[in-house]
C-alpha cells in the first residue's frame, strides 16, 4: 500500500482493479456482436426499415435533438447495412475501439431517428456499447489480438464486469419496482387484458383467460425482476438463477409479441458468471472428447495492487457519475407527480417494461380565427399506424404532431391558426377520458422538462378486466 493511502480507499482500489479472467467479458463481447448483426438483418429482411424509418412523412424527435435527420432510404438501408457488419466485427474482435464506437454511434442514431421506435431493450443495447468501448475484450479471442500480439492479456480489471452487471442490474431492479403498484399487483393489470388475448395459444391457451392465472403471473414477474439480481450475484444460486432466467424470457417471448427483449435481457445475464465460465465449458466440452482430465488454465491472482494516479481516479469519478445519472434519470418522474402511466412525463428511459395497456384516439381540431373557419383533422393524414398508435397515448407526441400541424396549415396559406387536441385514452382497462385539456392551444405550447400541465389528471377508478381485449398500444415491436 502507498504511503498515505487509507485502509478503506486502498481496499476499493484492490477490488476494482483485480485482476479478473478476460474469458467472459469475451463471450459477453461476442454475444452482443451477434446480437446487434441479428437485429440489424432482421430490421432489413422483414422490411422494417421502410416501415418504421423511410416510410414516415413525418418524424417525431426527442427533445434537444431535432437536429438529428431522417436519411433517404437507401442511405438508411446503409446504416443498417452497416450495423451488421460492425456487430460482425465486434463478435470476433476486429478493429474493436473503431467498430465499437462506430456502432455505438450508428446504433443511438437509429433510436434518435423517430421517438415512436423507442423501445426499452434498444436503449440498454445502446448504453451497453457505449460501456463496451472502455472495456477492452479484444485483449484476447480476437482477429486484433492475433495481429499484434503485445495486445495479448488473458485477464481484464474487475471493475469492467461490475460496471456491466451494475448495468444489467438497474433494469431489472427498476423494472420491478415500476410493479410495485395497486394495479399490477391488486388488479393484475395489464397482464388480465394480454393474456385473455392469447387464449388462442396451443395448450396454455384454455387457462390464460383465467382470473387467477394473471395474478399468478403478475407476482411472479415482480418477485423475478425484484430478486433475480440478488440471486445471480450469489454463487452458488447463479445456475439455478440463470435456469429461471432462460425460463421467464422463455415465457415471456411466447406469450407476448416483445421482439428482442427476451434474447437481449437473456445476453445481458451472462455479465453475472464467474470469469472464467468459457474455459471451463471449453475445458468440458474437450475433456469429454479427449478424455482429458487436465484443469483449465487460470489467470493468476496479484497480491497487490498499486493504487492508480489522478486519471484512475477520474475515470473512477466518471464512473460513479454515470452510475448516478442511471439511478436518477428512472426516479425522475417522481418530480413530476401523478401516475406517470397517464402523463408519461419521465416514462422513457425508465425501465418501466410492460407496465401499461393504453389505448387512445385522438383528433386536432383547427381553427383560423381571423377566416372563422374550422377543421377536423385525423393523424392519419400525417402517420403511419404505427406512429398514430404511439402517438395517440402520449402527450409529448401529441405537441409535436399538433405544432407540426399548425404549421403545415400556415404554409397553405390559412393564416395563423390555433390547434386543439380531443385526446380520449384508456389505461390498463379503465373507461377512457379526456388526456389533455381541450381548451388549450397546443401550437402556442413548447415541450421540455418543465410539468406539462395542460395534462388532465389520472383517472382515480380501479381497472377493469375486459373480457375483450383493446388493441394494445404495446403491439408487437421488432
Amino acid at each position: 500500500m502507498a504511503t498515505g493511502e487509507r485502509p478503506a480507499s486502498g481496499r476499493l482500489w484492490k477490488a476494482l482493479l483485480a485482476p479478473r479472467d478476460i474469458a467472459a467479458l469475451v463471450a459477453f463481447r461476442v454475444a452482443l456482436g451477434l446480437l446487434v448483426f441479428v437485429s440489424a438483418v432482421r430490421f432489413l429482411a422483414y422490411g422494417w426499415v421502410d416501415v418504421l424509418f423511410t416510410g414516415p412523412r413525418f418524424h417525431f424527435t426527442y427533445w434537444g435533438f431535432g437536429w438529428v435527420p431522417a436519411l433517404p432510404a437507401p442511405w438508411m438501408h446503409g446504416v443498417f447495412a452497416l450495423l451488421a457488419v460492425l456487430g460482425l466485427c465486434m463478435a470476433v474482435g476486429l478493429f474493436y475501439r473503431v467498430t465499437v464506437a462506430l456502432l455505438f454511434v450508428a446504433f443511438s442514431y437509429v433510436q434518435l431517428v423517430d421517438v415512436s421506435n423507442y423501445l426499452n431493450h434498444y436503449y440498454l443495447v445502446s448504453l451497453l456499447l457505449g460501456l463496451m468501448f472502455f472495456v477492452p475484450t479484444h485483449r484476447a479471442f480476437s482477429v486484433d489480438a492475433w495481429r499484434k500480439p503485445a495486445l495479448r492479456g488473458d485477464a481484464l480489471p474487475a471493475w469492467c464486469t461490475w460496471l456491466l452487471r451494475f448495468q444489467v442490474g438497474v433494469v431489472y431492479v427498476f423494472a420491478g419496482l415500476a410493479k410495485l403498484t395497486s394495479d399490477w399487483l391488486l388488479h393484475a393489470q395489464p397482464l388480465s387484458i394480454w393474456l385473455s388475448a392469447r387464449t388462442s395459444l396451443p395448450v396454455v391457451g384454455p387457462w390464460l383467460d383465467a382470473p387467477w392465472v394473471a395474478y399468478v403471473a403478475a407476482w411472479s414477474g415482480f418477485l423475478f425482476d425484484t430478486t433475480i439480481v440478488a440471486f445471480l450475484l450469489t454463487r452458488k444460486l447463479r445456475p439455478f438463477a440463470y435456469v429461471v432466467v432462460l425460463g421467464f424470457h422463455a415465457a415471456t417471448s411466447a406469450l407476448f409479441p416483445i421482439g428482442m427483449f427476451p434474447v437481449i435481457m437473456v445476453t445481458g445475464a451472462l455479465v453475472f458468471f464467474e470469469a472464467s465460465w468459457p474455459r471451463r465449458l471449453i475445458h468440458g466440452l474437450r475433456a469429454r472428447l479427449a478424455r482429458n482430465t487436465a484443469p483449465p488454465a487460470s489467470v493468476p491472482a496479484t497480491s497487490e495492487v498499486t493504487p492508480p494516479g489522478w486519471k484512475g481516479r477520474a475515470a473512477l469519478g466518471l464512473a460513479v457519475a454515470y452510475a448516478v445519472v442511471q439511478v436518477a434519470v428512472p426516479l425522475r418522474t417522481h418530480l413530476y407527480g401523478g401516475n406517470v402511466l397517464w402523463h408519461e412525463q419521465g416514462m422513457r428511459f425508465s425501465w418501466r417494461v410492460m407496465a401499461r395497456e393504453k389505448n387512445g384516439s385522438v383528433t386536432f381540431i383547427v381553427r383560423a380565427p381571423a377566416s372563422d373557419h374550422e377543421w377536423h383533422v385525423s393523424p392519419s393524414q400525417y402517420l403511419t399506424r404505427l406512429q398514430e398508435r404511439e402517438m395517440s397515448v402520449q402527450p409529448d407526441l401529441i405537441l409535436q404532431l399538433a405544432r407540426h400541424i399548425a404549421r403545415d396549415f400556415e404554409a397553405q396559406g390559412k393564416g395563423a391558426v390555433t390547434v386543439h387536441a380531443e385526446a380520449i385514452v384508456s389505461l390498463n382497462g379503465r373507461p377512457a377520458e379526456l388526456l389533455l385539456d381541450p381548451d388549450v392551444d397546443l401550437a402556442r405550447e413548447v415541450d421540455g422538462l418543465a410539468p406539462k400541465r395542460w395534462i388532465r389528471p389520472a383517472p382515480d377508478s380501479p381497472p377493469i378486466r375486459l373480457r375483450s381485449p383493446l388493441r394494445s398500444a404495446t403491439a408487437e415491436r421488432p
